[in-house]
């Protein structure tokens, strides 16, 4: 599993050599004899003083100036970062057959196809898979629940739809999977969530949870079962946070 660290890294790095500079005589009075401060309108350019001399930057395509950013850090951050409150106009996108801009993670596939998204570094597509059941969220740039991501339709995504109980979805509703008895969905609001029984388990609908899969019989004529183990294995508890993503 991979996380985004060095994905991002990798893009500052990259980003920090190709960050354009407009020059001087930008008319800008440094407030400070040295500082980073923000464009008034555009949120990937920023006016760097040094020694009250004021020259105005641009961020590279994508990429967002932080005025929170210290000094000796670089400025220019992904989007999930930066406030761009009164200075929403930006630099033309500069895309490339993989990216829609130079830097930056963007959904890959379209509202039934959600759980692949691209890292741009330079203009260089990195492909990379959520883990299965899991949306990639543009907005936070975490591998998310379908039904909260926008622009995700979690229902097509995940082949399943909640059925309606009594016109109303006032609790949470267990389904094993017609696919796959080991796999069963929570509906959250009518909308569905994709969870995994542990190997040698399988979803009983009888109590609604997890079961020996000797105990139910929707698995008997299903292939490819993941059985129990024999050998010790770490225990991992159970949690409502989605899964880090890892590389397709």
């Amino acid at each position: 599993m991979l996380s985004r660290t060095v994905p991002f890294l990798a893009a500052l790095l990259a980003a920090h050599v190709l960050g354009q500079q407009r020059g001087g005589g930008s008319g800008y009075t440094c407030p400070e004899k040295n500082g980073r401060f923000p464009s008034p309108q555009q949120c990937d350019a920023y006016i760097e003083c040094e020694e009250g001399v004021a020259t105005e930057k641009l961020c590279p395509d994508g990429l967002l100036f932080n005025p929170k950013a210290r000094f000796h850090a670089y400025p220019c951050q992904y989007p999930v970062n930066v406030d761009c409150e009164g200075r929403s106009a930006l630099q033309p996108a500069q895309p490339t057959e993989d990216c829609p801009r130079q830097y930056g993670y963007f959904l890959r596939g379209d509202i039934s196809n959600c759980g692949k998204f691209v890292n741009c570094v330079a203009g260089v597509g990195y492909e990379f898979d959520c883990p299965e059941g899991l949306a990639f969220n543009p907005d936070s740039l975490i591998c998310d629940w379908p039904d909260q991501v926008p622009a995700c339709d979690a229902e097509a995504f995940l082949g399943f739809r909640c059925p309606e109980p009594n016109g109303r979805y006032d609790d949470f509703q267990f389904f094993r999977s017609p696919a796959d008895c080991q796999k069963y969905f929570i509906c959250v609001n009518g909308r569905p969530r994709l969870y995994s029984c542990g190997d040698g388990d399988a979803f009983n609908e009888e109590f609604g949870g997890c079961d020996g899969i000797e105990n139910v019989t929707a698995c008997n004529n299903q292939q490819n079962l993941r059985l129990a183990t024999t050998t010790p294995r770490p225990i991992n508890l159970p949690t409502q946070s989605p899964y880090q993503f890892r590389q397709g």
